[in-house]
């Protein structure tokens, strides 16, 4: 039976897709593509700063609610399977197939994902285990 994934799986898939967007165009081999390869960039650049702004587990400044963060990725994905046809890279096979795969990636992750926020006790002990740590 089919079981929707929690925050923290959530938050292990989004560790695996951020670097995976960022470094796609060396992977895959499209870094001639100049505009596929700064929208690689940019959707990992936005993807971890979301991550790292969402109130979860792995949220160093938790201000976004997660179910925001869902709805972001959900728009980021529709975005990444567009890109290629919107930027005019759809001819270039390398570059297409990682966007509409990373695309398709994205919005599979974010429909298994459970929409359910933190819990105010749980947020409140995280933050205070956080101001305990020394000052950077």
């Amino acid at each position: 039976m089919w079981q929707p994934i929690s925050r923290q799986m959530h938050g292990v898939a989004e560790a695996a897709y951020i670097p995976a967007m960022a470094s796609a165009p060396e992977s895959v081999g499209f870094t001639r593509q100049e505009t596929a390869t700064t929208l690689c960039r940019a959707i990992g650049g936005m993807a971890l700063v979301s991550a790292l702004v969402t109130k979860a587990e792995w949220g160093a400044v938790p201000v976004v609610p997660y179910k925001a963060h869902l709805a972001v990725d959900v728009v980021t994905s529709l975005f990444t399977l567009a890109a290629p046809w919107l930027f005019g890279f759809s001819h270039h096979q390398k570059a297409r197939n990682t966007f509409i795969a990373l695309g398709v990636t994205g919005l599979v992750v974010g429909a298994l994902s459970r929409p359910e926020e933190m819990d105010p006790l749980k947020e409140r002990t995280l933050r205070r285990k956080a101001e305990a740590l020394p000052a950077l």
